[in-house]
């Protein structure tokens, strides 16, 4: 059933306000997946904060037009499901995951910072640590250096003052 023009800017406008707030796309193919891996997609994706949907090419073309991800305009053809997410890396990573264990989803493309990704890329941004992952990373690294600071002070102040007593000359002096 197709939708009349109404219905389609319609469309254009939500998918549009998606793409404001949105940091990263990715694109791929969803030929010969079934209704219940569809859904299982969808709602994996909606846990993640995910804007996954099917559309058709030229509204989504539409929808792009002037924001950084008309880069990957070229890209939009087929039967393609579209990832869009606030954060960096999950659109690709809810995609990229769900194709690893499903051999009917391709991923096609993306874009991301105004730079079209291919495959290759898209696979690359999903194997990037969350941001939750990478600020729990830098903050290990900004404890280490003190932790060991602390602990060679510890066993410092433990070989001077652990056992051995101070002359009491040395202590008056």
């Amino acid at each position: 059933m197709s939708l009349n023009r109404n219905e389609k800017a319609a469309v254009v406008t939500d998918v549009a306000a998606q793409v404001a707030k949105s940091q990263t796309l990715a694109l791929a193919e969803y030929r010969g997946l079934t209704v219940e891996h569809m859904n299982k997609l969808r709602v994996d994706a909606r846990a993640k904060g995910v804007y996954l949907h099917v559309l058709k090419n030229t509204l989504a073309r539409r929808a792009v037009v002037g924001t950084p991800f008309e880069c990957a305009a070229e890209a939009m053809s087929g039967p393609l499901i579209y990832g869009f997410s606030e954060d960096a890396v999950a659109a690709a990573k809810v995609i990229a995951d769900f194709a690893k264990g499903n051999d009917k989803l391709i991923v096609k493309a993306g874009a991301y910072a105004g730079k079209a990704l291919d495959a290759n890329g898209v696979k690359a941004l999903a194997a990037i640590p969350s941001k939750e992952v990478l600020l729990s990373q830098l903050a290990g690294l900004l404890k280490s250096p003190v932790q060991r600071t602390a602990a060679v002070l510890a066993a410092l102040a433990a070989k001077k003052g652990g056992g051995a007593e101070v002359p009491a000359e040395a202590a008056t002096a």
